[in-house]
């Protein structure tokens, strides 16, 4: 698969928590991506954040372990396709930031196998 020069990075920030189908949202999201032919998906948990449903601070620390951690989504394609990916997934986020940026794409390879 080639990507032009200039591709767009999408940027999706959740909660561990949210659920799609009785599946990780997170999760879900991903396998879409996949199914809908997307360049690649990264998931990223996050150690410590707070967002637009609470002010509270969810943090990764054994005494204070919660079970709602930001998860961060990384997807980088055309601006084409990832404005498509996103009108697919917006309507199964209850709750979170969606952002999108150009990104320069330096190189996108696969292993010689």
């Amino acid at each position: 698969m080639q990507l032009p020069q200039e591709g767009y990075l999408l940027r999706i920030l959740i909660g561990e928590a949210d659920k799609v189908e009785h599946k990780p949202l997170y999760e879900w999201i991903v396998l879409q991506a996949r199914e809908q032919g997307l360049a690649g998906a990264t998931v990223l948990r996050g150690m410590m954040g707070y967002g637009a449903n609470t002010r509270k601070i969810q943090t990764f620390r054994f005494d204070t372990l919660s079970e709602d951690l930001p998860i961060v989504i990384e997807i980088v394609d055309t601006q084409e396709k990832l404005e498509k990916f996103l009108d697919l997934i917006e309507p199964y986020i209850g709750a979170g930031l969606v952002t999108m940026e150009k990104a320069q794409v330096r190189f996108y390879k696969a292993d010689k196998k």
